[in-house]
């Protein structure tokens, strides 16, 4: 039942990582800690948000999911026909919890105690679907509850507002939880189906972190996929492609609600796919690193911004990459929400050429992000969550401090030589309602 099996030592970050992939496909990254009492377990597929044109497994053409499927499937997979997976977990004084990204969904548990029997329970209620018409409509009300409290919420409207200027055609700038209208269409039907064509072994892997014995646990899931019977692995065809089009990027938009001071929005858009290999994944690294020396709170800029009221607190640059899509937000609470954001893009025009991007600065930035890193190790979570997330791509977590210690400043020039683009911008504001 056990296909592949290896055991990888990594030095730099004092971690050995065990890795097998079963005969179905299933991969396991099991990272034991005996010093540690908890065992943090996540359950993942390569399956998230943005997934809604795909081609069903059996059949030959596309179909167009109604937005929020993933997350709704998150929901129900925790349901059965006589029974709630949440009170098997909590029956053994477990931990559990999912969520849905924009490309995977996760399924997880903590325990201190019966780790066997709450792994049998993870893998079985996620490996078990069943939907009903009636479980169904039941959870349109819930999930629509949901979608309704985000609609209040200012700074989640900021943040869609802006990723939907830069793509208006693209899944992405959609929540996860879709639309109370989308989740309306949503049917067992298509549940079964989607699961059908994301939920097979070979597109999911099982990620542990904590005081165990790897050779028990592949044991244990080789026996429990063994016992299982799975339709034949079937290629996934996904029909949303990457968008680094310009040419649909809306230039501003904005929106007034019952907010007390404005907030603004800048996003930049990414123009080019980034591999998920190692040159890649040191483009995203160079980004990130280029986006703390020009904004960070320790820079000159935020600084000056800062001292003449500009920015406060509240004000971040972020960076987000994955598959088929990556772009950067700047935004915050501001008293001139259009001051704001002309000074954001006065300096994306600047290129490459930023006051901020010397050697000493660079020197300091790479050192604090390397602390991060290794400062995130220290947690359980973080460590699963690291490596589940970089599971599906070449590189996994233990090998992004390698690619992080050989980034150099030249890196990051050339990340923004290209990056810093005046015509990827957009700008999205929030505005205080008129008063009557």
């Amino acid at each position: 039942m056990v296909k592949v099996s290896t055991q990888t030592d990594y030095p730099a970050v004092g971690e050995t990582l065990h890795e097998a992939t079963l005969d179905n496909g299933l991969r396991l990254l099991l990272v034991p800690r005996p010093a540690y009492h908890q065992t943090y377990a996540m359950f993942a597929v390569n399956y998230g948000g943005i997934d809604v044109r795909y081609q069903p497994a059996g059949k030959q053409e596309m179909v167009d999911d109604p937005e929020g499927i993933a997350h709704f499937l998150e929901h129900k997979l925790f349901e059965k026909e006589d029974h709630d997976a949440f009170a098997l977990f909590g029956q053994t004084g477990a931990s559990a919890n999912a969520f849905t990204s924009t490309t995977s969904t996760a399924y997880l548990f903590s325990t201190s105690t019966q780790l066997a029997q709450n792994l049998t329970t993870l893998l079985d209620f996620v490996q078990d679907p069943y939907f009903s018409t009636q479980t169904v409509a039941k959870e349109k009300g819930i999930i629509g509850q949901e979608i309704q409290m985000y609609q209040d919420d200012p700074s989640w409207l900021l943040y869609y507002g802006i990723v939907g200027n830069l793509y208006p055609n693209h899944p992405v700038a959609r929540d996860v939880t879709g639309t109370v209208a989308s989740i309306g269409k949503i049917t067992p039907e298509l549940l079964y189906q989607a699961y059908r064509t994301f939920y097979q072994p070979s597109n999911m892997t099982l990620t542990m972190v904590g005081n165990f014995d790897p050779a028990a646990i592949l044991a244990q899931v080789a026996a429990n996929q063994a016992a299982k019977t799975f339709a034949p692995a079937t290629p996934i065809v996904r029909g949303v492609g990457f968008d680094g089009d310009l040419a649909e990027i809306l230039p501003y938009r904005a929106a007034d609600l019952p907010v007390i001071r404005p907030k603004s929005a800048v996003g930049l858009k990414g123009q080019r796919d980034l591999e998920e290999g190692p040159a890649g994944t040191t483009v995203k690294l160079a980004i990130e690193v280029l986006l703390e020396m020009v904004f960070g709170d320790s820079s000159p800029l935020y600084q000056q911004w800062y001292d003449d009221g500009l920015v406060d607190d509240s004000f971040a640059a972020d960076y987000t990459a994955s598959r088929t899509f990556n772009y950067a937000t700047f935004s915050g609470d501001a008293d001139d929400p259009s001051a704001l954001s002309d000074a954001v893009a006065a300096v994306i025009a600047r290129g490459a050429d930023q006051p901020s991007l010397t050697q000493a600065r660079f020197d300091r930035i790479k050192q604090a992000a390397l602390g991060k890193y290794y400062m995130s190790l220290n947690s359980l979570e973080q460590t699963a969550g690291q490596l589940s997330a970089q599971s599906f791509t070449p590189v996994n977590a233990f090998a992004l401090v390698d690619l992080l210690k050989g980034l150099t400043l030249a890196d990051v020039q050339a990340a923004a030589a290209e990056f810093f683009d005046a015509d990827a911008l957009s700008v999205f504001h929030v505005r205080p309602e008129a008063k009557a």
